[in-house]
């Protein structure tokens, strides 16, 4: 993988757990699939929005990769972690389009006890996140 390949960017942000590269990396109709909610979430602001949360709630700690599949335009990264004591397991599913940017980002969690530790930091996380309603 070379230095501009997608999940090769996706990695150097996870390790620095830092965010930053986030607006370059993310194509503008880019959609987030959440583990805990139910509709898909399209464009890269909310995109965005979620994958920033997600580096103050899943990116912390024990976080770690432990198994990818890459292809030409799709990737699959397994991930452990823990979250509050319990062990949460899971896989990002990542697709990119020609110019390199991740046009889907759909994370799968397991077991229960691990959504609902999910479910609970990323709604507190995304609460403190989201602006208030005008």
């Amino acid at each position: 993988m070379h230095d501009h390949h997608p999940i090769h960017r996706w990695h150097q942000m996870v390790t620095a757990r830092d965010p930053r590269g986030l607006d370059t990396l993310l194509a503008d109709d880019a959609v987030f699939h959440s583990p805990v909610v139910h509709t898909p979430q399209r464009g890269k602001a909310i995109t965005g929005l979620y994958l920033r949360a997600a580096f103050e709630v899943f990116f912390v700690g024990e976080f770690r990769y432990v198994r990818e599949i890459i292809g030409s335009h799709d990737a699959l990264l397994e991930f452990e972690t823990t979250m509050d004591g319990v062990a949460v397991n899971g896989v990002d599913l990542i697709r990119w389009n020609d110019a390199g940017q991740i046009t889907d980002f759909k994370v799968m969690v397991r077991p229960l006890k691990g959504i609902q530790a999910v479910h609970q930091r990323m709604g507190e996380m995304l609460a403190r996140m989201k602006p208030p309603a005008a």
